[in-house]
């Protein structure tokens, strides 16, 4: 990105909320039911958990909303903990959501030592969004480094989670879609692709509690 396009990001983001008939007119929201489970073995300091409640989830939430994505919240406890193999274990999850897990890092083994901010995956029928407070952050350049938490939803809306990622050019376009996607949402409450990816998601999520009872 240009130094001078980086600039122009401001103005066009202005542009939409001056000219009100820019915007598309008021639809029906998408809910997705997400679960915050606060990982209670990471032992998280006061000031990253404060971060996170203040700033880093208050802005996903109102930018999916923005987006016409309306997230229904349920807050509990939980843990990650790790098998002797490395592999965590995850605790006090719901099958029938989308689990936003809070911890401190992601597990190793997952990792890799790349410091990873998030990872979305599915795991024994659990959907898990895994947030690494150590590394997570809010909006800082449009289209390429957005918030985390927002990030790592929108891989689950958007089917990624579906999906085993993948590697080279294919993965980093994957990732620069999501985050298209993010700043569409961020700068113009632009959600009109993604409420019809979330629906499919949900959907697609009560399909598989269904299939399972």
């Amino acid at each position: 990105m240009t130094r001078r396009l980086l600039l122009s990001v401001p103005l066009l983001a202005a542009a939409p909320k001056t000219f009100g008939a820019w915007r598309d007119p008021p639809v029906k929201p998408v809910t997705v039911p997400v679960r915050i489970v606060i990982d209670t073995h990471a032992a998280l300091r006061s000031e990253q958990t404060a971060r996170f409640w203040n700033r880093l989830w208050p802005q996903a939430a109102r930018d999916l909303a923005s987006g016409g994505v309306h997230v229904e919240t349920h807050v509990g406890d939980g843990e990650v903990r790790r098998s002797a193999g490395g592999r965590p274990i995850f605790v006090g999850l719901d099958r029938t959501v989308l689990n936003l897990v809070i911890t401190g890092q992601i597990p190793m083994l997952w990792d890799r030592a790349r410091a990873l901010s998030g990872v979305t995956t599915r795991v024994e029928g659990f959907h898990i969004c895994l947030v690494a407070l150590n590394y997570a952050h809010g909006h800082q350049v449009p289209y390429l480094s957005v918030n985390t938490c927002l990030h790592e939803i929108l891989h689950a809306l958007l089917g990624d989670i579906f999906e085993n990622r993948p590697g080279g050019l294919h993965g980093a376009a994957r990732e620069f879609r999501t985050d298209w996607y993010a700043t569409l949402l961020w700068l113009f409450g632009d959600g009109k692709y993604l409420r019809e990816s979330a629906q499919t998601y949900i959907d697609r999520l009560r399909w598989e509690v269904a299939s399972r009872s």
